[in-house]
């Protein structure tokens, strides 16, 4: 198994994925153990760091972020990397940031209000330090978003 998991570890995190309120005695029901025993499995996968926390989803039309796009951005030279990374992790309506190949350096996902707002913060990410070129791609309509691994994958069949 990845990570010395067993099967009971991939049900726990597989429920936590699909829903992190989940309360302990309901976990114990569908492992067939006690709450104590959920509780221990629960703070060894947190304390290996294969559960790094528990998050809220929240529906970003609800709260006016209308705009979903990502912008491919090339920075020259990788002296200025770090200086781009840090600018992008202190952006609030940059959702993600990955260093990439291909076309660019880095993507980064962008939600924000509207057309007017996205304009800006483009405008912004062009002026930072060693960025060269940006290319966007703005979301129409989404079918699948999610953060679920299928970690059931990782199970050793031997």
């Amino acid at each position: 198994m990845a990570q010395g998991l067993d099967e009971i570890d991939i049900k726990i995190l597989n429920h936590l994925q699909k829903d992190g309120r989940s309360q302990r005695n309901k976990l114990a029901e569908i492992v067939h153990l006690s709450v104590p025993s959920v509780s221990e499995r629960m703070r060894k996968l947190e304390e290996k760091d294969l559960i790094k926390g528990y998050t809220a989803l929240l529906d970003s039309k609800k709260f006016k972020f209308d705009i979903t796009a990502f912008v491919f951005v090339e920075v020259d030279g990788s002296d200025n990397y770090p200086i781009f990374i840090e600018n992008a992790v202190a952006e609030p309506e940059i959702l993600e940031c990955h260093s990439i190949t291909g076309d660019g350096s880095h993507i980064l996902k962008i939600r924000t209000e509207n057309t007017s707002s996205f304009e800006q913060l483009l405008s912004k990410i062009q002026s930072w330090d060693g960025v060269s070129k940006s290319r966007s791609n703005v979301v129409l309509s989404s079918f699948k978003e999610t953060n679920e691994l299928p970690i059931e994958k990782t199970i050793d069949p031997k």
